[in-house]
């Protein structure tokens, strides 16, 4: 068992866990098709390593290998990695967390403000 997320190959960036059967997921894909623009995303997807889409950046977790390291409870889920420890964390779609977590502002402006995960 991994002691930390560095042990998962995970140091430094954003990660999110999310599951194709999630409407809350459904939603914050043209997010993190925006966030993949710049270096530093993972996604992992729970149910369907093609979703949200089939890219380098999407990785299977239907093993939940990372999902349990994590401590997850519900999707989507969005993280700050610095240095292999965990430093932030928002569940569900937050427009203001998750400009506050990734330091970008201008996130899903056609999106709701808020839908939990």
């Amino acid at each position: 068992v991994p002691t930390d997320l560095a042990d998962l190959g995970i140091s430094d960036g954003l990660i999110a866990v999310v599951k194709q059967d999630c409407p809350a997921c459904q939603l914050v894909v043209p997010v993190f098709e925006q966030l993949a623009k710049e270096p530093g995303l993972t996604v992992y997807s729970q149910d369907d390593p093609g979703f949200p889409t089939e890219a380098d950046w999407v990785v299977d977790d239907t093993d939940l290998t990372v999902s349990w390291h994590l401590g997850l409870d519900a999707v989507p889920t969005l993280v700050r990695i610095e240095g292999g420890t965990e430093v932030a964390r928002t569940t569900g779609w937050d427009r203001d967390a998750w400009h506050d977590l990734t330091g970008q502002t201008a996130l899903g402006p056609d999106l709701p403000a808020f839908k939990p995960g």
